[in-house]
């Protein structure tokens, strides 16, 4: 069962006990600003709720819709509904869809040049098998067989320079599947991406050949009347938003489609409201789901305005709500963090999608439903992973990341999380997938070795984290206001009887941040003898480390010419500091060799305390 608090106040701790935070000489108790404002209390959420869902109602519809509805969903064909004394219109398509979502173009160039490129790994098109079937890596089951590379192939050049790539591909696709079966062609987020993809960029795939495009477009309507059938069997609610998206586009587009399209919208309202937080975030707390979600509902407004239709006026309100917190992941070099097995998404990628939604924000800073807390100061930006993991249910690449941050200053990154589990099998090795989700691939505390919450296969996780409580204050620190984040989690509280807090603040110019991480027994009594932990901070990609003559530092050289330096605090027991290996998927999928500070060591199972600071020297 998950369940997040949240605190606020402005000018308070959360805590009276809380320990403080070090000095610039890590020697030295911070004294913390307190005003005589009490703090709320925190309210928990709904037992077994991290993320609170949304509630999205289908629209209102009159008697004869809701009849056409009702009398489709009972599996009575569009076209009878339509028109019960004629035949059957022929497969056609209503509209020419224009998204203004465009694709990649050096995927696309790619393609053109005969070779798939995903997420930094190149395939000879000639040798990729598009059999459902294919032991193909999950990134390449996702481009063969959602046809994603429709969408960067329209970006690589002129239509009449693209179709002949599109229709060789599709034949091949074709003849590999030639009637819906199982396998991966046969999931409804695949099915759903394919027929949407088809729809949107049918150009592309529909311009020469008068078979081929008589094949096809009995191939979009087997495809559309597969999902009406199966769409409420998808995976998860993500994959059901595609298959209701590709099914509401389909009854746009195709002949005799009013019923299929209401239908659709109900679904799809339905599905939209169990997929996002209060707060727009989605329940996987993935970066890479919330884009494909706003992908998706930008190509159906597009397909709206092909045959001059008006959408609902949720997914226009639906759009306003998932941007703003993919915003709040935003790093200062404007590409994403990683989290939550995404990678270190590109900033003109996020742009691109960011501009084609219309919607106009600034990254929300308390994201208390999402989980994710975001603090700006003068150059700074720092971003605290506050919640649960995800439910398992709606897990895509689950990680064990709770209470790990990145920062980053200006353009340079500072502290990362290895990130890409969800870009494995591209360049990242597939056989790593499942050790970028554990809690050592995340800038956080590591104890005896264990994952925060346990990582499984599949992309799931399962027991660990069950509790956040997270107190974001405003306090003065040299005369200005400095924001303060104190986070505890119980992941380890049920296997060794300790709580993770971690307390983080970020000076006003962000050019110092203070931590300090406490395990604290979780019962009255703490248990006796030590354990093992480890306290682990990968640096950004570019940085040069070295430890300091007392061993009780480190020295960081950035690419931009500025210098950093991280230091242990005196009260920090047993602990030592060292540097080791690690590696940063960017947002090609590429890994990157980087170093990563690990302040380790013993702890008594009373407790311990390790403060620590980080701070821009000269």
């Amino acid at each position: 069962m998950a369940r997040t608090l949240l605190r606020e106040a402005k000018g308070a701790s959360p805590a009276a006990a809380s320990p403080a935070l070090p000095l610039g000489d890590a020697d030295e108790p911070l004294v913390v600003t307190r005003t005589d404002e009490t703090l709320a209390d925190a309210v928990p959420l709904e037992p077994a709720r991290s993320l609170v869902l949304s509630d999205f109602q289908p629209p209102h519809a009159g008697a004869v819709d809701s009849m056409l509805r009702w009398a489709y969903r009972l599996g009575i064909p569009g076209s009878v509904l339509a028109s019960p004394l004629r035949k059957p219109a022929a497969p056609r398509l209503l509209g020419t869809v224009a998204s203004a979502l465009n694709g990649d173009r050096a995927s696309g160039m790619a393609l053109r040049a005969g070779q798939f490129l995903v997420h930094g790994l190149k395939a000879p098109v000639d040798k990729v098998d598009f059999a459902s079937s294919a032991p193909l890596t999950p990134p390449f089951l996702r481009a063969v067989h959602g046809f994603t590379w429709l969408r960067d192939l329209a970006a690589s050049g002129p239509r009449e320079e693209c179709s002949g790539i599109g229709e060789k591909l599709l034949k091949k696709w074709l003849a590999a599947n030639p009637e819906p079966a199982k396998g991966a062609a046969w999931t409804v987020e695949h099915a759903g991406l394919r027929l949407l993809a088809w729809l949107t960029h049918a150009p592309l795939i529909l311009s020469g050949d008068a078979k081929l495009r008589a094949r096809a477009l009995e191939q979009f309507e087997a495809t559309a009347r597969w999902l009406d059938r199966q769409v409420a069997r998808a995976e998860d609610r993500l994959g059901q938003v595609a298959g209701w998206c590709a099914i509401v586009a389909a009854g746009l587009l195709l002949p005799d489609g009013r019923a299929r399209r209401l239908y659709g919208e109900a679904g799809l309202l339905r599905a939209l409201g169990e997929l996002v937080s209060d707060d727009g975030g989605v329940l996987s707390r993935s970066p890479l789901a919330q884009m494909e979600a706003i992908a998706l509902l930008i190509d159906l407004k597009a397909c709206y305005a092909a045959v001059n239709r008006d959408p609902p006026q949720a997914l226009d309100t639906m759009i306003g709500l998932l941007v703003p917190p993919l915003l709040t992941l935003r790093m200062g070099d404007r590409a994403l963090g990683s989290w939550q097995g995404s990678g270190a998404t590109s900033a003109s990628r996020l742009d691109a999608l960011v501009s084609a939604s219309g919607v106009r924000a600034r990254p929300a800073k308390d994201m208390r439903h999402w989980g994710y807390q975001r603090v700006d100061a003068g150059k700074a930006v720092l971003v605290l992973d506050a919640a649960p993991p995800p439910r398992a249910r709606h897990a895509r690449f689950g990680c064990a990341s709770t209470l790990a941050f990145e920062l980053s200053h200006g353009e340079q990154r500072l502290i990362v999380n290895c990130g890409g589990a969800e870009l494995a099998g591209g360049q990242t090795p597939i056989r790593i997938e499942q050790g970028l989700r554990g809690t050592a691939a995340h800038s956080t505390l590591v104890l005896d070795e264990a994952n925060s919450t346990a990582v499984l296969i599949k992309g799931q996780i399962g027991k660990g984290v069950e509790e956040v409580d997270v107190a974001r204050t405003t306090v003065k620190q040299r005369g200005r206001d400095a924001t303060r984040l104190e986070a505890v989690h119980n992941g380890y509280a049920a296997r060794h009887g300790l709580m993770h807090r971690r307390i983080l603040l970020l000076s006003a110019d962000g050019e110092e941040l203070r931590g300090e991480d406490l395990l604290e027994p979780s019962g009255r009594k703490g248990q006796r003898g030590k354990i093992g932990f480890a306290i682990r901070f990968h640096l950004g990609y570019g940085i040069e480390a070295g430890l300091s003559e007392d061993k009780r530092g480190v020295g960081l050289a950035l690419p931009d010419g500025s210098y950093w330096q991280f230091r242990l605090g005196g009260d920090s027991g047993e602990a030592e500091i060292g540097l080791e290996d690690s590696l940063w998927v960017d947002g090609q999928g590429r890994p990157r060799a980087t170093r990563q500070i690990v302040v380790e060591g013993l702890t008594p199972r009373s407790g311990g305390r390790f403060p620590w600071l980080l701070k821009r020297m000269g």
